[in-house]
């Protein structure tokens, strides 16, 4: 089976993640009122809480930055997700600040990963003409899921309860895995998707930038 145009879906699901990622990080805010009053907590709270997830997504930044150049970008993404969709579904067992605190934070180790995937899944798969319409696209996932979140929150905390809410925005994660790993089966010279010609093309425009570029980095 062959898939024209492979890469702008391989973007396309980069947006979505990005979508994804905006919803569970907003979903707490959206809730707090809620969570708050039940929980006997205040404004202080949430401020620590907030730092929590400020700290773990300046560390997840360069903890994912090596991962997704150690293992790829295939299985680093799958990592990505999985962490922040657990830490996520976890927000609905905890009961204390410092239990917030902790799962903040590890979804914001996983959330973080997203940003150096979706860049080196752009250097792999677009030529530099394309790369900035390629990082337009997977960008535009983040106002869009900052536009979505509320109200879907809203909508899913209106119908299930905050702790439900969380467990069923978890899943999401879970469910945008399924076409990754169906659609993402290997880099662009060995995708067996990939016409002979298409390979051939892109391994020629490696070839060239191999030429062009730096042998040395200092």
């Amino acid at each position: 089976m062959q898939i024209k145009g492979l890469r702008w879906f391989v973007v396309g699901l980069v947006a979505i993640a990005t979508v994804i990622n905006y919803v569970d990080r907003n979903a707490l805010a959206v809730m707090w009122p809620s969570i708050s009053e039940e929980l006997g907590m205040d404004k202080n709270d949430y401020a620590l809480i907030l730092t929590f997830f400020m700290v773990g997504y300046a560390f997840g930044q360069s903890l994912f930055g090596k991962i997704f150049d150690a293992i790829g970008t295939r299985v680093g993404f799958v990592l990505a997700i999985a962490v922040w969709s657990v830490a996520i579904a976890l927000h609905a067992a905890v009961r204390s600040v410092l239990a917030f605190g902790i799962v903040r934070f590890s979804l914001a180790v996983g959330e973080a990963g997203n940003w150096p995937g979706a860049t080196k899944a752009n250097a792999e798969w677009f030529p530099i003409n394309e790369r900035a319409l390629a990082q337009g696209i997977f960008n535009a996932g983040a106002s869009i899921g900052a536009v979505v979140s509320a109200p879907l929150i809203a909508l899913l905390y209106i119908a299930l309860g905050w702790k439900a809410t969380f467990l069923a925005i978890g899943g999401l994660g879970v469910l945008w895995v399924i076409p990754w790993l169906a659609l993402y089966r290997g880099n662009p010279d060995s995708h067996p998707w990939l016409s002979e010609i298409a390979v051939r093309n892109f391994s020629a425009f490696l070839a060239v930038f191999r030429l062009v570029r730096k042998p040395e980095f200092p």
